[in-house]
């Protein structure tokens, strides 16, 4: 029976500052664990979720110096729920300007979700700067990927949270499920946009447990952090997170093809279902996919926790 690893201890920061990227955004980071260990950046969900505490806690604070980032829009970073100057290309560049800010020669780059796209995208780009990989519940960013979550595949399992998602766009503007949120999402009436928040956040994250636990969903986001969730993702979902429609990130894969890469899945992820995760693997064979035969899109559950953390575990081998 393989060992079942659970969070680390709460940890705080022994570091938190901030790294203006632009004249635009300045962006919030912080660091906990070993400030000797060997460097890890671990990149939140979302887009537009920012740092929640329990991230710190995948991996040995003895052994790693771990970086968490507020993307733009997100957390701690200013301005806040920003639009302007926040895609893709963006993000990817402020991860390799926080990098040479750090001094950092080669890190550990782990993400989930949306930040498993942005690790890849990353990489991409600047594959010297990579010492390795750890990905969970993989989107590649196809617009089939993006439908499934906005259109019709998510919402033949969770019908009944798919009609409350819903239920505030008008039925008919029900035609393109983003472009109306955020339209509620940038409205000048505060409640409005409180409301179209609440909706759009409570919907992913009902549907991203295997049996929704309601009082930690309700713990997951504040009032705050539902705003720049909601209408930063709801805008890169509109432009395709600014990846390659047909493809998304598959164009420039065989990049990193060298570089060490896990990927964790829940096989009853109804976020980012397992097909991604299974394409990543098929288009890169060195990589190592493990599938969480009882886990889902939160990697707070257990079994996805566990994994995390194993991965992370079995990653020292490489320094």
């Amino acid at each position: 029976m393989p060992k079942q690893y659970n969070f680390f201890p709460k940890i705080k920061p022994y570091k938190e500052s901030y790294l203006k990227v632009s004249k635009l955004h300045t962006l919030h980071y912080e660091e906990v664990g070993n400030p000797k260990g060997k460097p890890v950046i671990f990149l939140h969900g979302g887009p537009g979720v920012g740092i929640i505490p329990e991230y710190r806690r995948f991996f040995d604070p003895k052994f790693y110096r771990v970086i968490l980032l507020d993307q733009r829009g997100s957390g701690k970073s200013t301005p806040f729920s920003e639009l302007k100057e926040n895609n893709t290309k963006n993000l990817v560049n402020d991860l390799e300007k926080l990098r040479k800010h750090l001094e950092i020669k080669k890190w550990l780059v782990t993400g989930g979700s949306w930040g498993s796209m942005l690790a890849i995208a990353y990489s991409v780009k600047y594959p010297k700067s990579i010492k390795g990989i750890i990905i969970r519940g993989v989107c590649l960013g196809r617009e089939k990927d993006n439908n499934w979550l906005m259109k019709e595949g998510a919402s033949v399992i969770w019908p009944d949270e798919w009609e409350k998602f819903i239920s505030v766009i008008p039925k008919n503007k029900r035609k393109n499920i983003p472009k109306a949120y955020l339209k509620l999402l940038t409205s000048k009436d505060k409640k409005t946009r409180e409301k179209a928040a609440h909706y759009f956040s409570e919907w992913e994250t009902t549907i991203m447990n295997l049996t929704p636990p309601k009082k930690e969903t309700k713990k997951l986001l504040d009032k705050k952090r539902e705003i720049s969730f909601a209408k930063i993702e709801s805008y890169y979902t509109i432009n395709n997170f600014f990846v390659d429609k047909k493809l998304g990130l598959l164009k420039n894969i065989q990049k990193i093809k060298n570089i060490p890469l896990t990927i964790v899945q829940g096989r009853y992820d109804t976020i980012c279902p397992m097909r991604s995760a299974w394409d990543l693997h098929k288009a890169l064979p060195k990589s190592k996919l493990i599938i969480v035969p009882n886990g889902a899109h939160n990697p707070g559950e257990p079994p996805m926790t566990s994994e995390m953390i194993r991965a992370s575990e079995d990653f020292k081998k490489h320094y």
